[in-house]
């Protein structure tokens, strides 16, 4: 098995699906958030995936910002009373934030391990051995 060809998957439909990137069919969380250490079925260890706060800015930005904009609306144009912001605006927000959240973080660790991403590091030319022309765009030192 450590020699196989795996598929090319779309990182898109494996992260929306919460499926392995690798083999489209194991488990990529083990809850609703929480990622599983590896794939049960071809073996891929998750480690490499680090989403951090992308999927909450992706839903702050398209999900809290409109639903916000949605309650003032509301307010500014007819005045409802609180009961009626409770009844609409609060489930709106719910309805936007939470559920993207797992989609997102999928579609954001299948994308880390279809375009093989890593953290950046910086070259120090004054180390031997190290590889030539430092980091990608940077000027070379004085």
């Amino acid at each position: 098995m450590l020699n196989r060809e795996w598929p090319k998957l779309s990182p898109f439909e494996c992260g929306i699906k919460g499926r392995c990137p690798r083999c489209g069919q194991g488990h990529l969380f083990n809850g609703f958030l929480k990622l599983a250490p590896r794939c049960e079925v071809c073996g891929l260890d998750y480690s490499f995936a680090d989403p951090a706060d992308g999927p909450a800015f992706f839903v702050i930005c398209f999900g809290c910002v409109p639903s916000v904009a949605f309650g003032l609306w509301l307010e500014v144009a007819f005045q409802v009373p609180y009961w009626v912001h409770l009844v609409t605006t609060v489930p709106v927000m719910l309805a936007t934030c939470i559920p993207p959240l797992r989609p997102l973080k999928g579609w954001l660790v299948a994308s880390q391990y279809f375009y093989k991403a890593e953290e950046g590091r910086l070259v120090d030319p004054s180390v031997p051995g190290a590889p030539a022309g430092g980091p990608a765009g940077s000027a070379p030192r004085a």
